[in-house]
């Protein structure tokens, strides 16, 4: 068998979460519409996600945290307290949304285990939400382990296929980002399956690598055994 690990990512991979991210910002944008256009509050919160990447990561805090820095500023400081306490809330209703899984998100995992495949998870973001949303997927029992990085580029990967004792080309990644999921998968010499989600965050565009025969798209996960089944040969 010539893939030996299969590897898939969490956020809007297996369950929804950017879908939860476009609908607070429009709550913040509503919140802030007297003090700035939806498309301005919209950009400047991107300018301080990027900012603080290196700061706080990824995540619903970090959002959390660059809403607030962008709504001090928005409004030039005139921002009220029960304006502060309703992102905060806004935050908080974000770590405790229930985790909704992806149409043939557990069957995908399941599937792979029983064609005798390793099943690992690997995402990235805040320790404490990722482990959270995974325990209330009901699916952390399915995986073999459980990887949750900061970042997800080259160094990352290598690291993670030398911890396993896997090969790259033993290795298959599925995932909706281009960025984080396909591009430094295929640089490492490794396989990647590409199952775009309706929305991605403006951080996580990429633009799609030449066509090749160490990746794919899929347009639903369903379609992944298939997929496997021919590597497999």
């Amino acid at each position: 068998m010539s893939i030996e690990v299969v590897a898939f990512d969490g956020d809007d991979t297996l369950w929804h979460n950017e879908s939860i991210f476009s609908i607070t910002q429009e709550k913040f944008q509503a919140l802030l519409q007297e003090h700035a256009p939806a498309e301005h509050v919209y950009e400047r919160t991107l300018e301080k996600e990027r900012a603080n990447l290196a700061l706080y990561g990824y995540g619903i805090k970090s959002f959390t945290l660059s809403m607030i820095e962008t709504a001090i500023e928005v409004t030039d400081g005139r921002i009220e307290a029960n304006d502060i306490k309703t992102l905060l809330d806004l935050g908080k209703s974000m770590l405790t949304h229930p985790t909704e899984l992806l149409d043939g998100a557990r069957r995908a995992i399941t599937d792979a285990v029983a064609n005798g495949y390793r099943v690992i998870l690997v995402t990235k973001g805040d320790l404490f939400d990722q482990e959270s949303k995974l325990a209330r997927s009901g699916l952390g029992e399915l995986f073999e382990s459980v990887e949750i990085v900061s970042e997800k580029d080259e160094r990352t990967y290598r690291r993670l296929l030398d911890e396993h004792g896997v090969e790259p080309h033993r290795f298959v990644m599925v995932g909706n980002s281009l960025k984080s999921d396909i591009l430094p998968v295929l640089q490492i010499g490794a396989r990647a399956v590409y199952v775009p989600y309706h929305v991605t965050w403006a951080l996580e565009h990429a633009d799609e690598p030449d066509p090749g025969d160490r990746w794919t798209r899929i347009e639903h996960l369903d379609e992944l055994p298939a997929v496997l089944s021919s590597w497999a040969g």
